[in-house]
Parts: structure tokens; C-alpha cells; sequence
């Protein structure tokens, strides 16, 4: 499963999800463009990465914002010369009940985790309607799948996430760009390590695998969707939950 030649750009790679799946990517041969808040932890990556004898550039960004994605994915084509691969993955949580969340949370989760895909999506498509090959990946969840209390935000998000994939998958097919989506179950990363042992106890036994998953396990599926393996999938949502939601 070869990346070899291709350009990632990978959203929320600081940490968690995103950051093995810029380090599975460039295993795979694909040069890595990671992009997050925090500077420091994205050169810790860079190093990382060039210390395995791979490639990577770093851009600190707000993925709300519009300017300072389309400078960051400008930057990036003028870099590496084309993005081949966009992993929209960066995501926050504001969990409250529905009638005590702040519009302000809802606004919050909404923007990083739905609206930045489409910034960042709108971004990257010209480098890749113009070679005629791309593969866009959204990191949606179990959540957007069978909703969760004390979520409604998170969840809108995910599921937006969702329908998004499948309507750039329509309107880019022809172009032999895919767009897909990968939903986790229950991860092991530092959103929900504040969840406490017993929480993951208990969600484990919900498992028919019976554990969590690991980020490497979701960073496996994205390199399966990016490569040429996967040329004939596009509006599809893969599930990696260990059995949790089938159907």
C-alpha cells in the first residue's frame, strides 16, 4: 500500500488521531503537511518524522479560519507542488446537556469540527481536480452515528460530517477524487483519557472486540482510503469500533 509521490495534509495533527495519521501516511511513503494550534507539539512531529528519513512541513492554523487555511494550503502547493491527500480531522468537544449548552459551545464545536472540513476540503479541490486524483478522508464518530447525551453538538458535527462526505463524493467522483469518512468508536487519546479507568471499563464491555481502540487502529483506515486500494470507494463511512454500532 503505497503513498510513495503523494502530498498529506493532515488537520489536528498535534495530537491523538491526527498525529498517527500523519506518521502511518508518511510510512507509507506520502510527504506530511501538519497543521493544528500548537507550534510546538507540530515541530516535535516534523522532527519526528524527518528522523525516520520522511518529509513534513508544519503550518500553526485556526482551521475556522478561512484566510489562515487558504495561506496554509497555498503554502503548502507551493512547497510540494499539489496536495493529493486531505485528512479532516481536527475536533473539539463542549459537552452539555442540550438546555444548559451555550450557544457560544455549540458555535465552537460546530466551526472546528464541520465547518473547517469545508474550508479546508474547498481549499485543497483545485490541486486535485487538476491532476485528476485525490482522496479527502473525514474523521467523523460513532456519536454522529447513534447520537450521545451531553453531546448534541458534538454529535450534529459528526453526523454533518457525515452527509458532507457523501455530497463531495458526488460532486468530485468524476474528477476521480474519493471522499470518505472513517467513524471511531471508543479511542484511547487525550480526549478521553479525562473520562476516567472506570468509564473505559464500562465501555469496553459495550465492545464486541472487548477494549478500545488505538489511534494507530483509525490511522490504519485512513492510509487504506488514501491509497489506491481503495480507487473504487467513495461516500462511504468506515466503521472502526470494535463491533460497537453494526449496520
Amino acid at each position: 500500500m503505497s503513498l510513495s509521490g503523494k502530498v498529506a495534509f493532515v488537520t489536528g495533527a498535534s495530537q491523538g488521531i491526527g498525529r498517527a495519521c500523519a506518521l502511518k501516511l508518511v510510512k507509507a511513503g506520502a510527504v506530511a503537511v501538519v497543521a493544528a494550534r500548537t507550534q510546538e507539539k507540530l515541530d516535535e512531529l516534523v522532527k519526528e518524522i524527518i528522523a525516520s528519513g520522511g518529509q513534513a512541513a508544519a503550518f500553526a492554523l485556526d482551521v475556522t479560519d478561512e484566510e489562515q487555511v487558504k495561506s496554509a494550503t497555498k503554502a503548502a502547493v507551493a512547497q510540494f507542488g499539489k496536495i493529493d491527500i486531505l485528512v479532516n480531522n481536527a475536533g473539539i468537544t463542549r459537552d452539555q446537556l442540550v438546555l444548559r449548552m451555550k450557544r457560544a459551545d455549540w458555535d465552537a464545536v460546530l466551526q472546528t469540527n464541520l465547518t473547517s472540513a469545508y474550508l479546508c476540503t474547498q481549499a485543497v479541490t483545485s490541486s486535485m481536480i487538476k491532476q485528476r486524483w485525490g482522496r479527502i478522508v473525514n474523521i467523523t464518530s460513532v456519536f454522529g452515528q447513534m447520537g450521545q447525551a451531553g453531546q448534541a453538538n458534538y454529535a450534529a458535527s459528526k453526523a454533518g460530517l457525515i452527509g458532507l462526505t457523501m455530497a463531495i463524493a458526488r460532486e468530485l467522483g468524476s474528477r476521480n477524487i474519493t471522499c470518505n469518512a472513517v467513524a471511531p468508536g471508543f479511542i484511547e487519546t487525550a480526549m478521553t483519557e479525562v473520562l476516567g479507568e472506570e468509564f473505559k471499563q464500562n465501555a469496553a464491555k459495550q465492545i464486541p472486540l472487548g477494549r478500545v481502540g488505538t489511534v494507530e487502529d483509525v490511522a490504519a483506515a485512513v492510509a487504506f482510503l488514501a491509497s489506491d486500494e481503495a480507487s473504487y470507494i467513495t461516500g462511504h463511512v468506515l466503521n472502526v469500533n470494535g463491533g460497537m454500532l453494526m449496520g
